[in-house]
């Protein structure tokens, strides 16, 4: 995270330099017209900056784990700029002293895109040179400490650290290669010799089996020392089921429920809610005309479905109707799959472009939902999910989601397999969310919107 904050804080400088260099070359003839357009040159940089910054990071250019070809990366950097540059319009309405004219903001947008591509370019080198990684020793070579071999095994996956190596403790079965396996007399002595920055402990069992006292020597001379399983989580963004136990659960931290968090949440929903209600009430209307057109009059145009919201407590959704009236008419509860039959022409489109969803905002302005949560699913659903997926039923201790974390970082889920995948994210959002967080979520889920990414 460290890293991708000091990519947004050199990339921002550029693209503020970038216009004030596209001013020089855009005035450089004319000296009065010059110092008369660089009096409100800061307000001019900063609006300028922040906006394309807004426009990269909702096509997820700031994703930790962010994988993609080089096209594809400066495609999502193209689109971004576009959106950048059509937020700067809106902008210079509410701020008039950040106006620039069309010449200068065309040579900013073509300079500081390629700043951006050459910063981006060199610091994805640097991020991957092992001499800036964090170097994290495991503590522990069994059936725990290799999920780091196995799920973490991708570049993308270790941008921020290096496994220099595995420590096997006494009586534990060895899983990880034997090549990465490391000894020394003690655990700091290891720490030294390879200039270990964390120790991660992943032992199969703790009872007894962990050298406290060489690890709080580590402690004392700087070295972090983390669980397995806050490790996964921090790195992956997700919690890793299979090495989550109650305990962890217990003391972990997160879980934000206090009043602060609440009324901040309650506010960004109904503020979100309402701003995009306005902007998009005429694509509701077309919608609405679409679905009477195909379905003929006496066809209902919204479809209310039973969900399950916070604590447990059911709800009625309300959805633009994108499936056939019959599509369940022996009444039994069935996943969406690819290519269903049951969604109509009509519908097939306003699922792609997640028009569908739109009613659901007066679910958020009536407080049944958030704007960002975990997804809400049908009562059938969770009843059977909940006795076959362990922690399934903490996902309901925060009011459902128009958007959420799950959402970007997993597909359209449509099995018990995909349910359990989406809940890793769900946890980690359930147990890491904040305004901040909300904001990031919301920016990115356009990137879900323009290029339909998980519809059915």
């Amino acid at each position: 995270m460290r890293w991708l904050l000091l990519l947004g804080l050199g990339e921002a400088l550029l693209l503020a330099a970038s216009l004030n260099v596209a001013t020089y070359l855009r005035y450089f003839r004319y000296p009065d017209q010059l110092e008369e357009f660089s009096r409100h040159m800061p307000e001019r940089s900063l609006v300028f900056a922040v906006m394309l910054l807004l426009g990269l990071a909702a096509l997820g250019q700031y994703q930790t784990h962010m994988r993609a070809t080089w096209f594809g990366l400066l495609a999502r950097q193209g689109v971004g700029f576009v959106l950048g540059g059509l937020g700067l319009v809106v902008a210079y309405y509410v701020v008039p002293q950040a106006y620039v004219g069309r010449g200068v903001l065309g040579i900013a947008l073509v300079i500081g895109f390629i700043a951006v591509t050459a910063l981006r370019a060199l610091f994805l080198r640097l991020v991957e040179v092992e001499s800036f990684k964090r170097r994290v020793l495991i503590l522990g070579a069994g059936m725990r400490a290799s999920q780091i071999h196995s799920r973490m095994r991708r570049r993308s996956d270790r941008r921020g650290f290096t496994v220099v190596g595995f420590v096997p403790r006494p009586g534990e079965q060895l899983v990880v290669p034997v090549e990465q396996v490391l000894t020394a007399d003690t655990l700091f002595e290891l720490v030294e010799r390879e200039q270990v920055d964390e120790v991660v402990v992943g032992v199969d069992d703790r009872r007894g089996g962990l050298p406290m006292e060489e690890l709080l020597e580590c402690r004392q001379h700087g070295v972090a020392v983390t669980d397995l399983t806050t490790f996964f989580e921090r790195e992956s963004g997700r919690v890793q089921l299979s090495l989550t136990d109650p305990s962890w659960l217990v003391f972990s931290g997160g879980f934000n429920a206090t009043p602060l968090r609440q009324l901040s949440k309650r506010c960004f929903d109904l503020g979100i809610a309402t701003l995009v209600l306005l902007l998009t009430w005429p694509f509701m209307l077309l919608v609405a005309l679409a679905i009477r057109i195909e379905s003929g009059a006496g066809q209902p145009i919204f479809y209310l479905q039973e969900r399950v919201g916070v604590r447990g407590k059911s709800f009625r959704l309300a959805k633009f109707r994108s499936m056939r009236t019959d599509a369940e008419i022996d009444g039994v509860a069935r996943w969406a799959s690819k290519n269903d039959d049951r969604v109509t022409r009509v519908g097939r489109f306003i699922r792609k472009v997640r028009l569908d969803e739109l009613p659901q905002l007066w679910n958020v302005l009536k407080g049944e939902m958030s704007f960002i949560g975990p997804r809400p699913e049908r009562p059938q659903f969770v009843a059977d999910l909940a006795t076959k997926i362990r922690y399934y039923n903490l996902r309901h201790c925060l009011k459902p989601g128009l958007a959420g974390w799950a959402q970007l970082r997993y597909p359209y889920g449509a099995s018990d397999e995909d349910a359990a995948e989406k809940l890793k994210y769900d946890l980690y959002y359930v147990k890491n969310h904040n305004l901040l967080f909300d904001l990031l979520i919301l920016i990115q889920t356009i990137e879900v919107v323009l290029f339909s990414r998980g519809a059915r």
